[in-house]
């Protein structure tokens, strides 16, 4: 799939690209600014689009995203990301030619005081929790259901982190005579 809306006069594209795709239709060097949230993206390919200086905004999911309900539903399950984190992601950046100018990593609580709820985020975010289904997991959520009784929510833990970095300027070498 593909959403675009481009003003082409003043170089706005806004584009949902589907996974796997990581070549950009757009010409060297032609973008000041690129912003992306939550989305794929190649630090080299965002290089190559960008203008000299130009700079780049990330807000990502981190790869510990949802880890502990993760595991208390289904126990084993591999991570879907592994690398999203702000320091494996910075020095992709930074091996790609850019400069971190700011960073950031966050992991804040979500609570549930309904298992129901749990089961309706399960459900909703499948690439975090593959293959669950209520029948499959009951005695991992009469397990919830008990964490629930006895402290009065299911917690886990949420990952963010961010980065904004400048493209670095060409450096060009005066010939030695």
């Amino acid at each position: 799939y593909e959403i675009c809306a481009c003003l082409v006069g003043s170089e706005m594209c806004i584009r949902d690209r589907a996974p796997g795709n990581q070549t950009l239709p757009f010409a060297d060097s032609c973008f000041d600014m690129v912003i992306n949230r939550h989305g794929n993206y190649d630090a080299g390919e965002v290089n190559r689009i960008l203008k000299p200086g130009g700079i780049f905004i990330t807000q990502q999911v981190g790869e510990d995203n949802d880890r502990e309900l993760v595991e208390l539903l289904l126990p084993g399950t591999p991570k879907p990301f592994p690398g999203m984190n702000l320091k494996e992601q910075s020095k992709k950046l930074k091996e790609s030619g850019f400069d971190i100018l700011e960073q950031g990593e966050a992991f804040r609580p979500i609570r549930f005081f309904d298992v129901g709820a749990l089961v309706w985020f399960a459900k909703i975010i499948e690439w975090e929790f593959p293959g669950f289904c209520v029948d499959g997991c009951l005695d991992r959520l009469a397990a919830a259901q008990a964490l629930l009784e006895s402290g009065g929510s299911i917690e886990g833990t949420i990952h963010r982190y961010m980065m904004t970095a400048r493209k670095r300027e060409p450096v060009y070498l005066e010939p030695l005579y």
